[in-house]
């Protein structure tokens, strides 16, 4: 792989804003990387070396007259294949959207070439963010499965093909592949980045995130596409989060930790159970056993229920385009969505609330809430993104969460750390999450 990408995003961009580095350079950097592994990881969907050219070239000729060009000059970001872009296929991994060329782009790509970024192209989904996977390997053993439903997004950070990409999580699509990847990956508070656009598919849980290889990059990334819009009732009008500037700043007193045995807690691997041990042995005092209030087990099911009843409102107009085109599994979640009662779902839905209270609690005596990434390292085979039972409660909650690469399974695969903030505090757990980093990095 090429020096130039060794660095992180946020090198990068000093190095594009002082012109040590051009934008063709990184893009013909990622290029290469990209042909090199591309055939064995598969990331994309779409991609198209001239149109990237293209766009570094404008953005250095825009350098070269001294005209702004954004916090994310001359960066190529991935795109996950659910989120439009003008003129470039947006096929939502189904062929029931083969061909599908939308008219605008989403908020977010906007946004990214505001900034500055390049779009690279389009990074696999499963199909419509759902579970069936696409084609995508794990870039560490491509035996094992990348996770998902970002699958392409996480994969192509992980194998150096780009620094930056985002992805959707409905329920673990960000926190698991990241995991399984053994990079940075962030879903921030439910509404912070506009999700106009986007594929829905539960719009009371659908969330934007970020890749990047440094909780540093995921917070510049995030930094230009938290916002409002109103085109997305979930987002409000809210100050710049300054999501760099807080993660790269010292915290103010040493932070604390609360590590949560989560309901699921039995159903993590061994190897999950050894490298926590050890992580809590690492952290000593700073990170506290906490409890959470036994209403917390049904939580990853509501989650669940949530989605299946969303989801089949959501995904009827491809149903009646063609049932046959769509998956088993897919069939099967929107036919279990049409059976949930109105007042079960209804009742879900003011979970939320109730969980969130409990947490408050927590949050204030703890910075963050420490708890596995996913149930163990990615599993063999493709057939599976894995289990998303680590994550469904803080999607449930809106909860914003991170997950940092610091576990390793015996096997040699990577396992994440996550993360879990106070709703709408997410410059505060980053901090913490480059905080913990840091530390364990220097007492490795």
């Amino acid at each position: 792989m090429s020096p130039i990408l060794q660095l992180s995003a946020v090198e990068l961009r000093e190095r594009l804003a002082k012109g040590a580095l051009r934008a063709v350079e990184l893009a013909e950097a990622c290029l290469e990387q990209i042909e090199r592994r591309e055939p064995e990881v598969q990331a994309w969907t779409w991609l198209d070396g001239d149109h990237v050219m293209a766009q570094a070239k404008a953005l250095d000729a825009l350098r070269a007259q001294g005209r702004p060009t954004g916090p994310l000059h001359g960066l190529p970001v991935g795109l996950k294949d659910v989120i439009d872009t003008a003129g470039i296929p947006t096929e939502n991994g189904t062929p029931i959207d083969a061909g599908r060329k939308p008219a605008r782009d989403a908020y977010v790509t906007e946004r990214l070439k505001q900034a500055g970024a390049v779009i690279m192209g389009k990074t696999v989904t499963t199909e419509l963010a759902f579970f069936a996977p696409g084609k995508t390997r794990n870039p560490h053993n491509p035996r094992h499965t990348p996770g998902g439903s970002s699958s392409g997004s996480a994969a192509a950070v992980a194998a150096g093909m780009v620094p930056l990409s985002l992805g959707t999580q409905t329920v673990g699509s960000m926190i698991r592949p990241a995991s399984f990847c053994g990079i940075v990956g962030y879903k921030p508070t439910f509404g912070a980045i506009p999700r106009s656009g986007v594929l829905e598919q539960a719009a009371s849980l659908d969330t934007i995130g970020t890749f990047a290889r440094s909780v540093e990059d995921v917070a510049l990334v995030s930094d230009a596409l938290f916002g409002y819009d109103a085109g997305d009732p979930a987002t409000t009008t809210a100050p710049a989060p300054r999501l760099l500037e807080i993660a790269a700043s010292r915290p103010p007193v040493q932070p604390a930790l609360a590590f949560v045995k989560h309901p699921a807690w039995d159903k993590a691997s061994p190897d999950v159970h050894d490298a926590f041990g050890e992580l809590r042995e690492a952290l000593g005092e700073i990170c506290e056993e906490v409890e959470l209030p036994p209403h917390f087990a049904g939580a990853q099911g509501l989650c669940e229920l949530v989605q299946k009843v969303e989801l089949a409102k959501s995904f009827h107009r491809y149903e009646s385009r063609g049932r046959e085109q769509l998956s088993e599994r897919m069939q099967a979640a929107i036919d279990d969505g049409r059976r949930v009662l109105a007042h079960d779902y209804l009742a879900a839905r003011d979970w939320p609330r109730l969980l969130n209270a409990a947490l408050d609690a927590v949050f204030e005596r703890f910075d963050a809430i420490v708890v596995p990434a996913s149930a163990g390292p990615a599993p063999e085979g493709l057939e599976t993104t894995g289990d998303p039972v680590f994550n469904g409660i803080w999607t449930l909650c809106g909860t914003p969460a991170v997950t940092l690469p610091l576990l390793q399974a015996h096997n040699g695969l990577p396992m994440g750390v996550q993360l879990v903030g106070r709703c709408g505090d997410d410059g505060r757990l980053l901090r913490t999450a480059r905080w913990l980093a840091e530390q364990m990095s220097e007492s490795a």
